[in-house]
């Protein structure tokens, strides 16, 4: 997948249009972006200074913490997008888990217009990192209403879930991996070992520790087999009070919440490393084929060798 975008583009676009019309524009838009998300833009041309946004998202665990919808954390956390010119509307929209009113006669005119109609586009993203900076900011937490060791499931691609794990003094993220080739396996497997000798050095040891195995961690007994059916094994992170302080705490959502797609494009430039590396001893081979005499014929003996013992991966990837 690719990288979580906090600015829908289309979403930007669309609402750009709106605000520099010059004359009234009439629209009733629906727009579907990755992970089940809908918008729908609403103008009339006998109201031409409010626009109606509706967003329909999934929460991102249905757990008891959201069960009620939005929380109140996640309504602050979107007033606070352009609060001059968003207003929220109660009830929202039929269908929809939040329904914004927007004034444009509010929008700064100049080079601002386009930052405060960015921030509007991603309201979204707005909602979906509000939860899970929900859950982390209440790390020291001693409250037992959900109860301690039980994982909740998050989900904002039906795919890719991960859970949350609160645990005394620290919070655990736990990433199932799953890979459609076999080849990619052994790339993040790999990478998923260095990942954890590089955290446990002591130039990074403020960093979350993270740890890989290829079963499941006993906090995730009892879940859905079909959850914990991988091939990737299962990468953890413990997340305490210290990588949630501060501005620490965007950032760190935000790293959870891309993890997957950066570890696939891991996978992705280090295949297309390998390919191009054998490809260039190919070449070097070819060359060397060409004036044909008892040393090229040594010398391919000894690289056919060679390459079975050491290279058999790579030849896999280039055959692939």
């Amino acid at each position: 997948m690719a990288c979580f975008d906090r600015v829908s583009p289309a979403l930007r676009e669309i609402l750009l249009k709106l605000y520099r019309a010059e004359k009234p524009v009439e629209i009733d838009h629906h727009l579907y972006e990755f992970g089940s998300v809908e918008y729908h833009v609403q103008s009339s041309a006998a109201d031409p200074q409010h626009n109606y946004l509706s967003i329909s998202t999934p929460l991102l665990s249905q757990g008891a913490l959201l069960s009620y919808g939005l929380s109140s954390y996640t309504m602050q956390m979107v007033k606070q997008v352009c609060s001059d010119a968003v207003e929220i509307v109660e009830p929202a929209k039929e269908g929809y888990q939040l329904t914004l009113k927007l004034n444009f006669a509010k929008v700064p005119i100049g080079k601002d217009s386009e930052k405060v109609i960015t921030q509007i586009s991603s309201v979204q993203a707005v909602i979906l990192s509000s939860q899970l900076k929900e859950m982390l900011r209440n790390v020291n937490s001693q409250d037992t209403s959900q109860g301690m060791n039980k994982p909740i499931k998050l989900v904002y691609h039906p795919r890719e879930p991960f859970y949350v794990i609160r645990q005394p003094q620290k919070i655990t993220a736990v990433f199932p991996m799953r890979f459609r080739e076999h080849s990619d396996v052994i790339i993040a497997t790999a990478f998923f070992q260095e990942l954890m000798d590089v955290g446990s050095s002591e130039k990074w040891a403020k960093a979350p520790p993270c740890t890989w195995s290829p079963i499941p961690p006993p906090e995730l007994r009892g879940e859905p087999l079909e959850d914990l059916s991988t091939n990737g094994g299962f990468v953890s992170f413990d997340i305490s009070s210290r990588h949630v302080e501060g501005k620490k705490l965007d950032k760190t959502v935000w790293s959870l919440l891309n993890f997957y797609a950066y570890v696939k494009n891991h996978v992705k430039c280090t295949r297309g490393f390998i390919q191009r590396r054998m490809q260039k001893r190919l070449e070097s081979l070819v060359e060397v084929l060409t004036k044909p005499n008892r040393s090229s014929i040594i010398f391919l003996v000894n690289f056919i060798q060679i390459t079975k013992k050491h290279y058999s991966f790579p030849l896999l990837l280039l055959n692939n």
